[in-house]
């Protein structure tokens, strides 16, 4: 390389380095997380997920590069409880980020302040996989996206306190877009309020209480335990006897056994989205309802 391309590529590389000095870097567990972060961050930040919306939350094989994102962050989102235990932690520590490290100012626990469903009275793991804190899917409520919204600003204020007004603004905008939202939402729910299906796996517990349906089943004999054929006679005979109209279930689970009932009953199988980027056409945590709606009121008419 020449002198002067070189002093050219040092000049860019300078003034990159100065435009992005000011920018917050944020690292989340997840996309959903990443998209409200990005709402009340906007242009203040750059925000990165671990998990990719099409992913199981429970299952990341950590990569170098994920180390490498949190050494270099100023915040890191988790969405808490116990979703990501089995490889978040590893990640945070082998970071050696000191702020982002629980307890510091720019570690942000999503799931603060959530009122939090199926929370055991006693643990048992002969009932399969227990959620020890609650059920940790809360996100899948839109309302609680409030509280998340408002535990990110809250991270951002401590980081950032010169851009305070900045972060509070955007929150009270995503409130207000929210519930516009949910005016919408609730009222396409509305004529299927009460409405039974079954679930592939216990993970739609906000989303069931929310819009008023009834989960009566799960695919799932036990949570984390495969189909078996007699849960398969169980299911059928359920659709069969309620008229169940719809199965749930998520990107990263298997149809197959979904799809053996929907044989020998007619039932619907629906591929709902649990997380933005599930699907192309979701980009934000406002898609992921829009989405999710229109498939299960289309599956319930």
């Amino acid at each position: 390389m020449t002198t002067k391309k070189l002093s050219i590529t040092v000049l860019f590389l300078s003034i990159f380095s100065f435009a992005n000095a000011g920018i917050i870097k944020v690292v989340t567990t997840t996309m959903d997380t990443k998209s409200i972060a990005e709402f009340i961050g906007a242009d203040k930040i750059t925000a990165t997920s671990i998990a990719t919306g099409y992913q199981n939350p429970h299952f990341v094989d950590p990569k170098p590069s994920y180390i490498i994102n949190l050494t270099n962050a100023d915040m890191f989102v988790t969405v808490g409880l116990d979703l990501e235990t089995g490889w978040s932690p590893q990640l945070l520590a082998s970071s050696r980020n000191t702020k982002i490290q629980k307890g510091a100012a720019g570690y942000v626990d999503a799931s603060v302040g959530v009122n939090l469903l199926q929370v055991p009275t006693s643990l048992n793991r002969g009932e399969g996989d227990i959620h020890i804190y609650g059920n940790p899917h809360y996100w899948l409520d839109p309302l609680n996206g409030k509280q998340i919204a408002r535990n990110i600003c809250d991270g951002l204020n401590r980081i950032s306190p010169a851009n305070k007004a900045f972060f509070e603004a955007n929150l009270v905008k995503f409130d207000a877009t929210l519930d516009l939202k949910m005016k919408e939402w609730a009222s396409k729910m509305a004529p299927f309020k009460g409405s039974k299906i079954i679930a592939y796996h216990n993970e739609w517990v906000y989303f069931e209480t929310r819009f008023g349906l009834q989960i009566v089943d799960f695919m799932e004999p036990k949570p984390g335990i495969p189909p078996t054929p007699s849960q398969l006679v169980k299911i059928i005979n359920e659709v069969k006897t309620n008229h169940i109209k719809a199965i749930i279930s998520s990107p990263y689970f298997t149809t197959s056994s979904s799809d053996v009932v929907k044989q020998q009953t007619g039932v619907k199988v629906c591929t709902m989205a649990t997380s933005v980027g599930a699907f192309d056409t979701i980009k934000t945590y406002f898609d992921l309802f829009d989405y999710d709606i229109n498939l299960i009121t289309a599956a319930l008419k």
